[in-house]
């Protein structure tokens, strides 16, 4: 049921739609009383929507945040405004949402315990949690290989899966995707989202309203596409939303993204996103909206939209919106929405100005543009996914870093019991994976066509290379079996392995041991190609350093070749079945081939027969029984889901914040530091802390799983943070992986933070540019508090981890007027003391004392980065969830 506010400004109005009348907040209306709105871009209209929405007098939306939209066309720059904005509903994947559904079960103890109503810890909002997170690629390149890794995922993930089982069951407006049904952002394209949403409200009147949503995972953006405003956000800052406190924010700026032209024949839309994702990242987007316009959008299908949508973390912003027009309406009639629903879309869109008019352009507070036929075939890496490389001069850079990073020359090795060699830049992983392109019917289909084009040839995978096909959606395996494309994929490696994201989260599975073996011992620098939206250093593999990103039909023609150190323009991709050489333009479709194919291998009965139990999962699902119940029992003894200890001994007033007095540094840090760095999600060592913990609980290392799979249990987790086998730790120079220093003894970083907990000495972490880039990945912050680092203190944040900072009770700084660790001189021996913390206001500067281990001291000014009055009051609370938590006992 939705709640609505006082509507003092009297927008509320009557829409009918097929003989059916819906209330909804008029724009129209509003202008009349704070100015004309009509080229507010579009997702500031959702934003404005919202406000007249849940106008409450002020308590948290008041008739001046209103106003304070519309005047922000007048200077269309971040404001200081703060408004309270509630999302329709939240997604969750399996990773971020254990650990949220853990939290959930752990305020239901803890509400009780205060003298609470547990009924108050459910969801007030829908929730659709996609479990696509845990399916690893164990088995490959074979016909069992889909049903080998879902048995195995099972047997894994068991304990977990029970649990979330028991959340569907015991929690209101909870509904979990099982696994094997696909990745929850294309779920959420194709099924879930609906563009606009309705409910009832309180007096049983239905209310339209644009489809909107946060998700635990940095990719939420996608469905921007289709003109739902949705982006990541941290698990914990998901479950306050759950639970119905708003999202507190400043009114952003707004980037325009125009479009002109058309792609040129051969050009995909995974190197129109990689050219995107450049130009903004150079551009400066970090905590803005994105929109795209301009007369080149009619040249995009939807799911090119929301490849663009999609990668928006990639380039910093905090979505990638588009408008909606009839291109939207065909999709929704495609993925089987009913009839009704595309009326009432068409409809609402029209009424309220969010319907994509050439002839109006918004103001924007900047703006780029890009010609669509300027677009050449490219790639990304192999480090980062804001670096662009065109095709052609990928070889360039791979030997150009070999020479640079690695200083050194290209070698080849014997691989043990093989009849192959193996040499750096050779393609070891090659994989069809993430939703940001297994969404794309074109590309997909494309890759379908290189596959049949080399099948028919002859050509095959070189028998170095790991192939995967991981699609985001069953519906991919419809279109493939009706095109025919399937058996040619299978010819050439591309065996289905699972409906999830795989290789692009690290789950990317072993290499074959000697081929491992041969990597590790002999120093190689191994490539991997994937169609993801991430290449940071150990996050796909760990015996993999160069990665790049590709389009789907790139990526299957890099296995066929295998290396990254030719030019793969002009030299052959192999040789086919007779012997001749065979080039990449004997193998590449044309663009009316794809459009062609895709034309008679899909319909909307595909998408409304996959959607139709979404729910139901296959019989290993269903299989688990489980019963609902007010609080969770907590299994003695599992290491995969654990209480955690957040709101031990917490009381309804919370203790006071003090100063943080003499703190030492558990980290240096560089720039470009990402959650995965912070948090990885991927494999456990054996040597490692975490490693060592389990194998301490009997849990032999064949059942590690990973670091993602382990979410929902604190101990594992906290051991994990700064774990990273690539992070590098200036306190000790010239050690790559997770260890710190205590004193002048070195040590992994969880040893370290637990030596300095014993002795009652707070921690800091310092950094350089970019802090906490990639996924919206909660653990980063949970895990940075249970170490015990009460500040971190960096050149500049990204927005997701910042917020995740204050809502575990972290606080954020930043460094000013150019001040850096290194024009400061902080190292490890440094101690820190950061001043006014108990009287904290939103944004405002604070003096960091430092004194050096020879006595002297020195002060510096830093930014709080507690941007808001609601954060500040997270912050003093202990955190988001304490302050929900106190709120709702009260």
């Amino acid at each position: 049921m939705t709640q609505v506010g006082q509507d003092s400004l009297g927008t509320r109005s009557t829409l009918t739609v097929g003989g059916k009348d819906y209330a909804y907040y008029s724009l129209k209306k509003a202008s009349a009383q704070i100015g004309d709105v009509s080229r507010l871009p579009f997702s500031m209209k959702v934003l404005l929507e919202n406000l007249l929405r849940f106008e409450d007098g002020g308590f948290t939306v008041s008739t001046a945040d209103i106003q304070a939209i519309a005047d922000w066309q007048k200077s269309p720059s971040e404001s200081s405004n703060e408004i309270q904005y509630r999302p329709a509903r939240v997604l969750l994947q399996d990773f971020t949402g254990v650990p949220c559904v853990v939290d959930l079960a752990a305020m239901r103890d803890a509400i009780a315990k205060l003298g609470g109503d547990t009924s108050k810890i459910n969801p007030l909002v829908p929730v659709n949690l996609v479990i696509d997170h845990s399916v690893m690629v164990d088995e490959f390149g074979n016909a069992k290989a889909f049903e080998q890794n879902v048995e195995i995922e099972y047997q894994r993930n068991m304990e977990r899966y029970d649990f979330l089982k028991w959340g569907s069951k015991s929690l209101n407006n909870f509904y979990a995707v099982p696994p094997g049904t696909g990745i929850c952002h294309q779920v959420n394209l194709e099924n879930i989202a609906q563009a606009v949403w309705t409910s009832t409200d309180q007096s049983g009147v239905t209310v339209a309203y644009p489809d909107t949503c946060v998700g635990t995972d940095s990719h939420t953006t996608m469905v921007n596409g289709l003109g739902v405003l949705g982006w990541g956000v941290g698990g914990i800052e998901a479950e306050a939303a759950m639970l119905g406190q708003p999202v507190s924010m400043l009114i952003p700026e707004v980037v325009g993204f125009k479009l002109i032209g058309t792609l040129k024949e051969g050009v995909t839309a995974t190197d129109l996103v990689l050219t995107a994702t450049n130009m903004l990242r150079k551009h400066g987007v970090v905590g803005r909206f994105v929109e795209y316009y301009g007369p080149g959008l009619a040249a995009l299908t939807l799911a090119d939209r929301a490849t663009l949508a999609n990668m928006a973390p990639e380039y910093g912003a905090t979505c990638g919106f588009f408008g909606i027009d009839d291109k939207t309406l065909d999709y929704l009639r495609l993925t089987g929405r009913e009839e009704e629903q595309i009326a009432l879309v068409e409809a609402y869109a029209k009424e309220q100005g969010f319907w994509i008019d050439p002839s109006v352009e918004p103001i924007f507070t900047s703006t780029l543009e890009l010609d669509l036929g300027t677009v050449v075939p490219s790639l990304a890496g192999p480090k980062r996914p804001q670096d662009r490389v065109s095709l052609d001069q990928v070889d360039d850079v791979f030997n150009q870093d070999m020479t640079d990073t690695y200083k050194k020359v290209q070698t080849r090795v014997a691989v043990e019991g093989k009849d192959y060699d193996i040499g750096d830049g050779d393609v070891v992983i090659a994989a069809i994976t993430s939703c940001t392109n297994t969404s794309n019917p074109g590309v997909m289909v494309a890759a379908g066509l290189v596959a049949k084009k080399a099948n028919e040839l002859g050509l095959r995978p070189k028998p170095w290379v790991k192939t995967s096909l991981a699609p985001g959606s069953q519906v991919v395996t419809d279109y493939f079996n009706k095109a025919g494309l399937t058996e040619h994929l299978d010819a050439v490696g591309f065996n289905l392995v699972g409906y999830g994201c795989t290789t692009c989260i690290g789950n990317s599975g072993p290499l074959a041991e000697p081929l491992s073996k041969a990597i590790n011992e002999n120093g190689l620098v191994a490539a991997a190609v994937i169609s993801g939206n991430r290449n940071f250093e150990g996050r796909v593999s760990p015996d993999v350093r160069a990665n790049f990103l590709a389009s789907p039909p790139l990526v299957v023609a890099y296995a066929l070749k295998g290396t990254v150190i030719e030019d793969f323009v002009t030299t052959p991709i192999g040789q086919g079945s007779n012997g001749q050489d065979v080039y990449l333009k004997d193998i590449w479709p044309t663009n009316d081939e794809v459009f062609a194919t895709m034309a008679t291998c899909m319909d909307r009965a595909m998408f409304q027969a996959r959607y139709a139990n979404v729910y139901l999962g296959d019989k290993h699902w269903q299989a688990i029984n489980v019963t609902g119940s007010e609080t969770y029992s907590w299994r003695a003894g599992s290491t995969y889901v654990a209480n955690p200890p957040y709101f031990e001994g917490m009381s309804m007033t919370p203790a006071p914040v003090t100063d943080i007095v003499d703190a030492k540094p558990l980290l240096i840090l560089g720039d470009s530091i990402t959650t995965d760095h912070i948090s990885p999600a991927g494999n456990i060592k054996a040597d490692s802390p975490a490693g060592e913990w389990l194998m301490a609980h009997q849990v032999a290392k064949a059942d590690f799983n990973s670091y993602g799979a382990r979410r929902g249990h604190h101990e594992v987790m906290m051991r994990g943070t700064f774990a990273n086998i690539r992070i590098k730790n200036e306190m000790v120079p010239g050690i790559e992986g997770g260890m710190s220093r205590f004193g002048d003894e070195v040590g992994a970083v969880y040893d370290v933070a637990m030596k300095h907990k014993a002795e009652g000495t707070p921690m800091v972490v310092v950094a350089g540019k970019e802090y906490g880039t990639g996924s919206s990945r909660d653990w980063a912050a949970k895990g940075t508090n249970l170490l015990g680092v009460r500040a971190v203190i960096v050149e500049s944040f990204e927005r997701i981890h910042r917020s995740n900072l204050v809502g575990m009770g972290v606080l954020p700084l930043q460094f000013k007027d150019g001040d850096t660790r290194s024009s400061l001189g902080l190292d490890g021996d440094c101690s820190f003391t950061i001043e006014g913390v108990a009287d904290m206001k939103p944004r405002q500067d604070v003096t960091v004392n430092v004194t050096r281990k020879d006595g002297s001291q020195f002060s510096f000014t830093a930014l709080c980065r507690i941007d808001t009055a609601n954060e500040v009051e997270y912050y003093m609370n202990g955190g988001i969830l304490h302050f929900v938590l106190r709120k709702l006992a009260a």
